[in-house]
C-alpha cells in the first residue's frame, strides 16, 4: 500500500508551519487532524476530516 503524507505548507495558514507528516493513510489523517486542532485552532468535525483528507498526496520516496 503506498504511503500518505500531508505538509502543511499545502494548507493556508498564517503560522507559516512546515510539519511534513507521512505514513498510512488513517494514521495520516489522525496525526494531521490532531495537529490542526491543537497547533492551528480548527475544530475536529467530520467535515473538516475530509477536508484534511482531501490535501493528502503520495508521500515522497524514502519518507
Amino acid at each position: 500500500m503506498a504511503r500518505k503524507a500531508t505538509d502543511c505548507r499545502d494548507a493556508p495558514s498564517v503560522s507559516g508551519c512546515s510539519l511534513y507528516i507521512s505514513g498510512e493513510e488513517e494514521e495520516v489523517l489522525r496525526a494531521a487532524v490532531e495537529h490542526a486542532v491543537s497547533v492551528h485552532e480548527h475544530t475536529d468535525t467530520p467535515e473538516f476530516r475530509e477536508e484534511v483528507r482531501g490535501y493528502l498526496k503520495e508521500a515522497l520516496p524514502g519518507t
